[in-house]
């Protein structure tokens, strides 16, 4: 395929170059070594389209450092996400008994809606912090 041939498909796609070679299906397992011959086996799928989107390097320095931006953006949602639901949590005690009690009233099946979701977020958020601190210290003890 040469550039030319991306370009052109990109835009049919409506999208840019850059995204092409860089998707990678949502489903697609982890693979047991590295995601293409000659990057380093640890390398995510995350990293990989960061790399390939100009975002990172793959010189260890620049690997940590972006590792380290994740992990801080991920801190900034996971608070994000608990505030969100401790503010659900709090509407809900403000309601009262009784209304909990008729628990198929709309606003509070809403409201039981909302904080089942922000409890799966704040739990993804937590998953994928833990998964980022682990990587991060992999990363920095291979330093």
């Amino acid at each position: 395929m040469t550039v030319d041939d991306l370009v052109a498909i990109a835009y049919v796609l409506d999208t840019t170059p850059a995204v092409l070679p860089s998707h990678i299906p949502i489903d697609m397992p982890e693979p047991e070594g590295p995601f293409a011959t000659g990057l380093p086996s640890d390398v995510d799928q995350n990293e990989l389209r960061a790399w390939i989107e100009g975002k990172t390097t793959l010189e260890r320095q620049s690997r940590v450092n972006w590792w380290n931006e994740r992990l801080a953006r991920l801190r900034v949602r996971a608070a994000h996400h608990e505030e969100q639901l401790q503010g659900a949590y709090a509407e809900l005690r403000e309601l009262g008994d009784p209304a909990v009690q008729e628990a198929d009233a709309p606003p509070v099946q809403r409201l039981q809606w909302r904080i089942q979701d922000g409890e799966h977020a704040l739990n993804q958020s937590e998953v994928a912090l833990a998964l980022t601190e682990h990587r991060l210290g992999n990363l920095r003890e291979g330093a």
